[in-house]
């Protein structure tokens, strides 16, 4: 009898922003027993505690210091609200504030700062080191896990993308301006894939899958589908 591998340990997963890539890894993770990490949380961190603190964002030394004084930890959901994991900076729960308009809107400056990305590396690394392990963000299979043991890329049209953010919003309770929204994510396309650190690239190994058409169950089963193509095809 032919024996069935296990999954993948490590899956990166990329993708722009509003794809779908944070939500279906998040569900898929929960589907197989996988410890989800979204590591643009860690981004969005920073540039809320930069936020908080008024530093100015286009000073890099003082941001680096920001990322190397505080201790950043993500858990599963200490607060069992249904939350996809719980953000700690410093031991405080910071998890409702990562996704304020205020941090939308400033994320992208702050994740483009190389020194930055650099500084906070290790702590997404160490992360997957603990193995079943699904890591989404934007440069997971070319930068922070290159050698990842399965990599996908999440994609979808700005519309789509920018009506998915608007439902989010509404459903927070938060108003919302589909325009200003496409037009916010449309900005931050241009400066994740031309930032010198780190751009938003498809790894070459990387399985495309296109959620523009497809329903949040859909594109959920799409990727467990291509989980389990990939024992399939180690155990052939």
């Amino acid at each position: 009898m032919r024996k069935t591998l296990p999954l993948p340990s490590v899956i990166a997963v990329d993708g722009p922003a509003g794809s779908g890539k944070s939500t279906v890894s998040f569900a898929v993770a929960q589907k197989i027993g996988y410890l989800f990490v979204d590591t643009g949380a860690f981004y969005r961190a920073i540039t809320l505690l930069a936020l908080e603190r008024q530093l100015d964002l286009s000073d890099s030394a003082r941001l680096v210091a920001l990322c190397q004084q505080t201790r950043l930890d993500m858990t599963p959901d200490l607060a069992d609200d249904g939350r996809q994991y719980t953000f700690l900076a410093d031991g405080r729960d910071i998890t409702g504030a990562l996704h304020s308009p205020e941090v939308d809107d400033k994320v992208s400056v702050v994740a483009a700062v190389g020194a930055v990305r650099a500084a906070i590396l290790d702590a997404q690394r160490a992360l997957a080191t603990r193995g079943r392990v699904i890591m989404a963000g934007r440069d997971i299979g070319t930068v922070v896990l290159p050698n990842a043991d399965l990599k996908i890329y999440v994609d979808a049209s700005l519309e789509q993308r920018a009506r998915r953010r608007t439902q989010q919003r509404l459903s927070n309770g938060e108003g919302v301006d589909l325009a200003e929204i496409m037009d916010n994510l449309r900005q931050r396309d241009t400066i994740d894939s031309q930032r010198k650190a780190a751009p938003l690239l498809r790894a070459p190994d990387a399985v495309y899958l296109d959620t523009s058409h497809l329903t949040l169950d859909e594109a959920i089963e799409a990727t467990h589908q291509i989980i389990q193509e990939w024992r399939s095809n180690k155990s052939a």
